[in-house]
């Protein structure tokens, strides 16, 4: 009859998505039925000594999660590439077994880190503290042979390991390639897998210099709950060109599936650079492969999150920052999930701008569902008075997924 159906235990909890407020930053934290937790990237920007600094306190929040899970470390730790807003005090807060200097006080410890190969690779000459420190831990962890896994081959890392007396043979079983699911979480067993779709390594290769965005981590993560798929794509700081390959590499190998969203992460921060080089357009008009992936492979009732700052009033066209979020992006996002009757979500306008959460994304059996509080509630209503569907969108669709997809032969 083929793979088991993964049903959710009785005594579980139920999935989640978890995006914390830290202005242009990201942090992810994945809950899994099974008790397992996931953390993509770590970026604790927020300024103590201001009073008037409204991102969350990261590490207190994380710490109290751990704390209510019973529990003080983390089975997999992700990051998806080494620019600071990805990595700040990350030598802070975890466990790192490759100095002893950051096993001292309260650290946080994770089983398994995985990284893009350009980690391993790249110069340290410019790395700010948390970069530099998760660096030597995956370098470490990798020349040791455990509790690391490496997302491409490129010829670099062929060169890394052999100037460190190893081989890509030598390392094998903990390198996985775009196209491939990760190893140890299966849907069978954890209601989830994880699908790379970046880095490739044949770009890598055509590089004369790393790009950190360009070469990020990005997956597409497919939930299934009493047979149930809900999909999610965390896109790490990836600009058009690699999301339009992604986009072409998929379809040429017929895996368009793997492309389906009900639950899209933005790259980096709302940038209009994510759609297209045109920053005079408002909104911005995605290139065809980008228009492709949001506009056919989103779901109805689709959620798409922003880990930006308040989207400004005037674009960067107009006069505006050059830095993200952009106006001109987020104008094609609010059009996107309208046209889906579904949410755009930034992470420091919920549920206010004045008093921002963290935006929390149950897996449920019938999709994702923005977890409301009190606070979120009330901001839908005060929306909804310019947005008629944003109650509706607030609460949470009671529509399954429109399609069931089949679990399929290939990896």
């Amino acid at each position: 009859m083929g793979r088991d159906v993964f049903s959710l235990p009785q005594e579980a909890t139920m999935p989640k998505l978890t995006f914390y407020p830290i202005g242009n930053a990201d942090t992810c934290l994945i809950d899994l039925a099974s008790g397992r937790k996931v953390l993509f990237d770590f970026s604790d920007e927020r300024n103590p000594d201001d009073k008037n600094d409204k991102r969350i306190d990261l590490t207190k929040s994380l710490r109290d999660d751990l704390k209510d899970a019973k529990r003080d470390f983390y089975d997999v730790l992700a990051i998806t590439h080494l620019d600071d807003d990805h990595t700040h005090k990350a030598d802070e807060f975890f466990y790192l077994d490759h100095a002893e200097k950051y096993q001292k006080g309260t650290r946080t410890k994770f089983e398994e880190l995985w990284v893009p190969a350009a980690v391993i690779v790249e110069s340290r000459n410019k790395l700010e503290p948390g970069a530099q420190a998760i660096q030597a831990e995956a370098r470490h962890r990798l020349k040791k042979g455990y509790g690391i896994r490496v997302f491409s081959r490129p010829e670099s890392l062929h060169d890394w390991l052999e100037d460190n007396d190893l081989t890509v043979e030598d390392r094998t079983q903990f390198i996985t390639d775009a196209g491939q699911v990760v190893p140890g979480f299966a849907l069978a067993t954890d209601g989830v897998e994880f699908f790379v779709h970046s880095p490739f390594a044949w770009r890598q290769d055509d590089n004369t210099v790393i790009d950190r965005n360009g070469d990020s981590l990005v997956m597409q993560l497919t939930f299934q709950i009493d047979g149930v798929q809900t999909k999610a794509i965390l896109g790490s700081d990836v600009a058009h060109e690699a999301l339009s390959a992604i986009v072409k590499t998929t379809k040429k190998h017929g895996r368009e599936s793997r492309l389906a969203w009900h639950v899209f992460k933005l790259p980096h921060h709302c940038s209009y650079l994510t759609l297209s080089s045109d920053k005079e357009k408002c909104p911005t008009v995605p290139v065809p492969d980008v228009k492709w992936l949001f506009e056919t492979q989103g779901y109805k009732g689709g959620i798409v999150v922003s880990t930006s700052e308040p989207i400004p009033s005037v674009g960067s066209h107009e006069g505006g920052s050059d830095q993200p979020p952009h106006k001109q992006a987020a104008d094609y996002y609010r059009g996107l999930a309208r046209d889906k009757s579904g949410q755009f979500l930034v992470t420091m306008e919920q549920p206010s701008v004045a008093a921002p959460e963290p935006i929390v994304i149950d897996i449920t059996k019938e999709g994702a569902k923005r977890a409301t509080t009190k606070k979120s509630e009330a901001s839908a209503v005060t929306t909804a008075k310019s947005i008629p569907a944003a109650i509706a969108a607030a609460r949470g669709s009671a529509e399954p997924p429109q399609t069931r997809v089949g679990f399929g032969t290939w990896q």
